[in-house]
This record gives structure tokens, C-alpha cells and sequence, in this order.
């Protein structure tokens, strides 16, 4: 259940991030800027990472590995830092179609779950479910707030 609650709310924030995206210009998407430094296919790209680092995230517990969570692991700036710099040498639709792959692997990761295992504790001291939330629905809502407040308010509300 909790497992599904988590797919449901990641399904509604993606897409009210690309209803913000739908309301960019399309000749605007790669243009840098858009959200700090970076334009709307580097953002995709950022988020695209971050959901398959959560769909890591569950594979590393039901294996057993969840007292290796983050370890070797580079700074969170640093992997920011580059996947920017790749998703700027891509093109867009690349991009999209990575980070949807990113999303249906972590709903596969989701659908596969058995919900005891959200509350097993990861090295950082978060819950597997807070760390997949904040890798997935949570950073999905955090950027569509950006592009909302961008782009004059939500589209569905």
C-alpha cells in the first residue's frame, strides 16, 4: 500500500512538472537559465538521475545492501554538475526519453516492494521510503513549484 501511495504521488508530481513544462516555449527548453543555471532539458535530466538513484536505492535494501547506501558515492553537487554538463550535449528528446525510462524502472522497483522494507534505515539515518521520496515525488514537486512560480502558476489548479 504504501509502496502504491508513493507510485501515485510520483504519477501526479511528474506530471504536474510537465504541465510547467508545457507552458515553456518549446524554442525555450534548452535555452540555460530557466531554473538557476540550467534550462528545462537539464532539469529533466537532474530528475530523470535522481529517480533512477531511488530505484538503486530499493534494488541495494531488497539485496541486502542497504548498509552500503552511499558509500563511494560522489558529492550530490558533483553528480548535479554532471549531469548537467551531459544533458547539455543531448538532445532533448533523448533526454525526456532517459529520464521516462528512469521513472518506469523506479515504478517497476515500486510494484515489485514489499512495503516492510520502506522502513529499513539507510546510512544517512532516512527511512528507504524518505530517501525514495525525496529522490522521487518530493523532487519531482520541488521543481514543478519552480516552473510554476517561472511560469505564472500551476495548470491544474
Amino acid at each position: 500500500m504504501a509502496a502504491e501511495r508513493i507510485a501515485a504521488d510520483l504519477a501526479r508530481e511528474r506530471e504536474r512538472l510537465y504541465a510547467g513544462v508545457a507552458r515553456i516555449a518549446p524554442s525555450s527548453l534548452t535555452t540555460p537559465g530557466l531554473v538557476g543555471e540550467w534550462s528545462a532539458r537539464e532539469m529533466i535530466a537532474h530528475l530523470g538521475y535522481w529517480a533512477g538513484h531511488a530505484a538503486e536505492l530499493i534494488h541495494a535494501v531488497q539485496e541486502g545492501r542497504g548498509d552500503e547506501v552511499g558509500q563511494g558515492e560522489p558529492p550530490v553537487d558533483e553528480v548535479n554538475a554532471t549531469v548537467a554538463r551531459v544533458a547539455r550535449q543531448t538532445d532533448i528528446g533523448a533526454v525526456r526519453k532517459r529520464e521516462a525510462a528512469s521513472i518506469e524502472a523506479l515504478v517497476e522497483r515500486l510494484r515489485e516492494l514489499d512495503d516492510a522494507i520502506l522502513a529499513e534505515r539507510l546510512p544517512g539515518g532516512a527511512t528507504l521510503e524518505e530517501a525514495i521520496r525525496e529522490d522521487g515525488p518530493n523532487h519531482y514537486r520541488e521543481h514543478a513549484e519552480e516552473l510554476e512560480s517561472i511560469t505564472g502558476g500551476r495548470a491544474d489548479g
